[in-house]
């Protein structure tokens, strides 16, 4: 099993950072593809940026290209994402995901964190 607790998330004032942090135990995720999802009341969950366990491919989403990035630190067991340029509607609740194959195909993230609220005001 894989274990995935997120931390790092709060209430920022729009146009500020914060970086998020998901920290895996039980299993190394070293080869895992690794995916930040996040969720608004009423809406369905999307994926936001996600990151490959094999040669380091990263995916975007367009609502937050170029203000979000995914990173890992393998040795740590941790997967980040930097967001930048914060807007009231990237408020959410925001969740780490981990899973075995492909980081772009959805269905293969069957290991997820708890989520941590994220809340941006204006």
């Amino acid at each position: 099993q894989v274990q995935l607790v997120e931390s790092g998330g709060g209430l920022v004032q729009a146009g500020g950072s914060l970086r998020l942090s998901c920290a895996a135990s039980g299993r190394t995720i070293s080869r895992f593809s690794l995916g930040w999802f996040r969720q608004a009341p009423g809406k369905e969950r999307e994926l936001v940026a996600a990151i490959s366990g094999s040669d380091g491919s990263t995916y975007d989403a367009d609502s937050v290209k170029g203000r979000f990035t995914i990173s890992r630190d393998n040795a740590k067991n941790t997967v980040y994402l930097e967001m930048n340029s914060l807007k009231p509607e990237d408020t959410a609740v925001y969740y780490c995901a981990a899973g075995a194959r492909s980081y772009y195909y959805i269905p293969n993230y069957v290991y997820w964190g708890q989520g941590t609220q994220v809340t941006v005001s204006s």
